[in-house]
């Protein structure tokens, strides 16, 4: 609801603040430090803020609050404006974030009656309530709290067509102690939403579209009560269809909505395993329900705190759902005794795995402990297994499902996967995520196979025998196979890519022949990761197997950023600081394919001329010696014609400088 009522002029460390102003120099000035509250302006209808000094009561600002969208709430204790009339920035600090809240909710309360109040005037007619203020002596308003028209309002109106338009104004022309008193009566009155429902389902047969127009601007304004207790009236069995259908008739859109068309014809509820509770089942709806108004019904009507308000209603329903069902014991093996079942379709193994990830994607809404003890029992059921089989599966959804259940396991605990892996069984799968990195499934799901792969070779995070047993097991069956397809994709050189393409693939393999750029990217992403994490074991087998110069071949690529990537894989490798990876480098002419590459690109400023100026530069300020000397004894006469680029020019000094330090005695 916000804050629950006007403040008042007596001291409260809640609404303690300090005044800064915006100098011409926009530095912001201390103005002071006083109290704030909302209240009449002098000799004014109009609400402002008043700041008055803690020390002498003087004024320290006294603002107008504007109906205009102005005000900013910055962090959790500012609010901040550009006031017009004075052409300025001010801002108030709040001492606690409490009150600037407090404060916030009746600057929008009091933006919000400034508008309908004009909509009243329009579709209602003119409100008395400036004459029943003035009657009551409130001329002195300035010096008195702020209180509404509904401040003694001791009764809803009585629910009938004639009195729609004054349910609508007692609901929505209320400041927020009076929504709160309105709130009230709402919640104790048995029979408030059964008969404005009655009067709906009347207006739509009499095709009265006023009173469905205004129906449905009394239902939004409850619903920007934002109440749980409401909450739970509407969205109930009983009334949630007609509260749906009174949403249908938004007056600023020119033609009815079709919302309960859709749910009951277009929306059908697939149970891949029977659920036999009808609390959850309860649940299950009500949450669809919840989502549905918050949307797509309401979207650019409800503000922040209601839909706040909604997704912890979204929340608590799915921990009901995921805690009933987990604590299920026969509803768990029947799910899994399913999935492992050979007679069942294909059609209804998909809806199994679905249902699978969105169990498990809804357990976020378990307390840290629950989820825990939620995926290790799940992992005894053998979830991993069934997932083993899904990614030897040709169906792209059902591998996209299995991929992001993986994922799910890895941000909870990376170990229950990690020692799946290690085992025998678990072998495969860790072959079925290097496989689904590398092949093309028309999106973009090779990325997500890169993240799984990462958080299993993580070394930071892996420890004793397992960290040797799943890296040994990567290198020794499937780093070669990633290094394959870099080699594959590549055309030999001074060969056109299309034409090698047709002379390097058969028939057999002309789908591998068409490699995704973005595939080859994330292979070399991966790599680099390797050699920040696996340093020994990628030296013996780059040393072995020639990678470094295989990995080079993509410097004859077409896509540049591939060309860049190559590049940085071995900025990467010279990062190490390695003397034997220095000397291999070296002996093998690897940096020939880079420079080749700088050259051909000529003067073109872009991606690729920067690595490679970024790796010659790296070289010369960490002094490797052997690299300098390689680079310029070998390219310089190519350098040479850009040897007003500085770095090319510092990395020549260098030599020069290593050179005569080895000739001197």
């Amino acid at each position: 609801m916000g804050a629950q009522g006007k403040p008042s002029n007596s001291v409260n460390p809640m609404q303690r603040v300090k005044v800064y102003r915006l100098n011409d120099d926009g530095k912001w000035d201390d103005r002071g430090t006083g109290h704030v509250t909302v209240d009449y302006l002098e000799r004014s209808e109009d609400l402002g803020l008043f700041v008055t000094d803690e020390e002498d009561n003087e004024t320290l600002l006294a603002h107008r609050i504007r109906s205009d969208e102005i005000y900013r709430r910055q962090e959790d204790t500012i609010i901040s404006w550009r006031d017009p009339e004075y052409s300025t920035e001010l801002a108030l600090s709040f001492q606690e974030a409490t009150g600037c809240s407090y404060i916030w909710d009746n600057i929008c309360n009091v933006q919000r009656n400034m508008h309908f109040n004009s909509l009243s005037d329009l579709e209602i007619g003119p409100r008395p309530a400036v004459e029943t203020l003035e009657a009551s002596g409130t001329s002195q308003a300035h010096d008195e709290p702020y209180h509404s028209v509904n401040s003694e309002l001791r009764e809803l109106p009585a629910v009938e067509l004639s009195t729609l338009p004054l349910i609508l104004k007692t609901v929505m022309e209320s400041d927020v102690a009076d929504q709160m008193r309105v709130t009230e009566l709402i919640v104790h009155s048995p029979n408030f939403f059964t008969k404005l429902m009655d009067l709906f389902r009347i207006c739509e047969d009499l095709e009265d579209l006023d009173g469905l127009h205004t129906i449905f601007k009394i239902v939004r304004g409850i619903f920007l009560l934002n109440s749980p207790h409401i909450f739970e009236k509407i969205f109930g069995d009983e009334i949630i269809m007609d509260i749906i259908g009174s949403l249908e008739y938004d007056p600023e859109v020119r033609h009815v909505q079709h919302h309960r068309g859709f749910l009951k014809e277009h929306v059908v509820f697939k149970e891949a395993i029977p659920i036999k509770d009808p609390s959850v089942l309860s649940k299950i709806h009500e949450t669809y329900r919840v989502n549905y108004i918050k949307d797509v019904i309401l979207p650019r009507v409800l503000d922040d705190a209601t839909i706040s308000s909604l997704n912890s209603i979204v929340h608590a329903n799915n921990a009901i759902v995921v805690s009933s069902l987990k604590d299920d014991n026969t509803f768990i093996q029947e799910l899994f005794a399913r999935m492992r079942s050979s007679t069942i379709s294909a059609e209804s193994k998909k809806n199994l795995v679905l249902f699978l990830h969105e169990f498990c994607n809804l357990s976020k809404s378990l307390q840290l402990a629950q989820q825990m003890r939620l995926f290790r029992d799940l992992v005894s059921e053998g979830i991993f297994d069934i997932l083993t089989e899904v990614f030897r599966s040709q169906d792209k959804r059902l591998i996209l499902t299995g991929t992001d259940i993986l994922i799910l396991f890895l941000n909870q605990d990376p170990n229950l996967l990690r020692m799946y892996v290690t085992r025998q069984e678990g072998n495969a799968l860790l072959g079925l995520l290097v496989k689904g990195m590398i092949t093309d499934f028309g999106e973009n799901m090779h990325c997500q196979f890169l993240e799984i792969l990462r958080s299993l070779l993580d070394s930071y995070t892996l420890s004793g025998s397992q960290r040797d047993t799943i890296i040994e097991i990567f290198y020794e069956k499937h780093l070669n196979q990633l290094i394959e397809v870099i080699v594959l994709s590549c055309p030999p050189k001074g060969v056109d890519h299309k034409v090698a393409q047709s002379l390097c693939f058969g028939e057999k393999d002309k789908n591998q022949g068409v490699i995704k750029p973005e595939i080859l990217s994330n292979i070399l992403e991966l790599l680099c990761f390797c050699v920040h994490h696996h340093p020994y074991r990628i030296k013996c087998n780059f040393l072995f197997n020639n990678v470094i110069e295989k990995v080079l071949f993509l410097t004859r690529r077409r896509e540049k950023y591939l060309v860049v990537a190559a590049i940085r894989f071995v900025r990467t490798i010279i990062s190490r600081h390695d003397e034997q990876l220095l000397l291999h480098i070296v002996k093998s002419n690897l940096l020939k394919p880079i420079v080749d590459a700088f050259v051909a690109n000529g003067n073109r400023y872009n991606l690729l001329n920067s690595a490679v100026l970024e790796l010659f530069e790296y070289i010369r300020k960490e002094n490797l010696k052997t690299l300098i000397r390689y680079l310029v004894d070998t390219f310089w006469s190519q350098l040479v014609e850009f040897n007003n680029l500085p770095s090319l020019l510092a990395l020549k000094v260098k030599y020069d400088q290593v050179s005569l330090s080895l000739s001197l005695p």
